[in-house]
């Protein structure tokens, strides 16, 4: 059951993007932003991980999961060292993947060569 609740949220998150950019002026850029603050939004009263429960790893694939990782490390870190732990915890759960991104990004840039 879990695998399927994991493709439907998924399919739901997707099925909302693509909504959206049929039918307004917005660029990916604008929705990939607006994905992530609702992730971080619905992690600041505990629902994502109501969904994460539900959705298993199928929720932590999307965009949406990006949001809810940085407010979930900040907020765990600002409970041990105070307003300074929401700068530091920010990062601990997504720094990962945010250096995978540069690494791998640089990677192609110096095998691929951009078109004119």
């Amino acid at each position: 059951m879990i695998y399927l609740n994991s493709f439907l949220f998924c399919g739901i998150v997707c099925l909302i993007g693509q909504i959206i950019l049929d039918n307004t002026k917005l660029t990916p850029g604008h929705i990939t932003s607006m994905f992530v603050v609702t992730g971080a939004f619905l992690d600041i009263f505990d629902i994502y991980d109501q969904i994460v429960l539900w959705a298993g790893g199928g929720a932590m694939v999307p965009i949406t999961s990006f949001g809810h990782s940085l407010i979930h490390g900040a907020l765990d870190t600002v409970n041990q060292y105070g307003l300074m732990g929401l700068f530091m915890g920010m990062f601990d759960l997504t720094s990962a993947g945010i250096v995978a991104a540069i690494i791998f990004s640089f990677l192609f840039a110096l095998v691929f060569k951009p078109k004119d």
